[in-house]
């Protein structure tokens, strides 16, 4: 019985490690789409905290990713993204500014 608890709790965590990773994969390519249309250089990519519950008291698997970006090369502003399972709820991008 022993075996078969740790079994069961092996493979749970394996699945959870394979859907963060999944969900890690599927912000970073929102992440590089957005910068790439609004014209700006994608720096770096760092996940976040995580929870279970938005603020709405909605349950869903919610991770913060944070971001660095240049607009211009010579500076660097940082956002974030919110994503519940494998969907960008929130992106914000603060004010930055634009070379001429």
């Amino acid at each position: 019985m022993d075996n078969l608890l740790g079994i069961l709790t092996l493979a749970l965590l394996g699945y959870l490690f394979w859907q963060q990773r999944r969900q890690t994969e599927f912000a970073q390519r929102f992440i590089e789409q957005r910068c790439d249309n609004l014209g700006l250089q994608l720096l770096t990519i760092a996940r976040g905290s995580h929870k279970l519950k938005d603020k709405q008291g909605h349950w869903g698997w919610h991770t913060v990713y944070w971001f660095e970006f240049s607009a211009s090369g010579q500076d660097a502003y940082q956002g974030y993204v919110v994503m519940k399972g494998f969907h960008a709820m929130h992106f914000h991008v603060p004010p930055h500014h634009m070379p001429e």
